[in-house]
């Protein structure tokens, strides 16, 4: 059994591929990356995979997520600008201590 759940564009050669599948008689929610390019096209070994008595407790830990953290992770992951004297332009031109 396999049932794709849906699809996250990842880059211009890949995507995330969500499916549920049935691997080895365990039934679970698969998370892969798929890859299309000149040389090969398909699922890479990137990947997790959720257990189906393991999928309540994985959706309860995304769905705790607040939305507002998202928003504000552009702003917590770009680095601050260091403020250098108005004297100085580059950090090279600081004095060594």
């Amino acid at each position: 059994m396999e049932k794709d759940i849906g699809k996250l564009n990842k880059n211009e050669t890949s995507d995330i591929i969500l499916r549920l599948d049935d691997f080895g008689g365990r039934v679970g929610l698969t998370i892969r990356e798929f890859v299309t390019s000149d040389k090969y096209t398909g699922f890479t070994k990137s990947g997790v995979r959720i257990l189906a008595p393991d999928f309540l407790k994985f959706r309860e830990m995304i769905n705790s997520i607040d939305l507002e953290d998202m928003k504000d992770s552009e702003k917590k992951d770009k680095p601050e600008a260091k403020k250098l004297p108005k004297n100085q332009e580059t950090l090279d031109e600081m004095p060594d201590y």
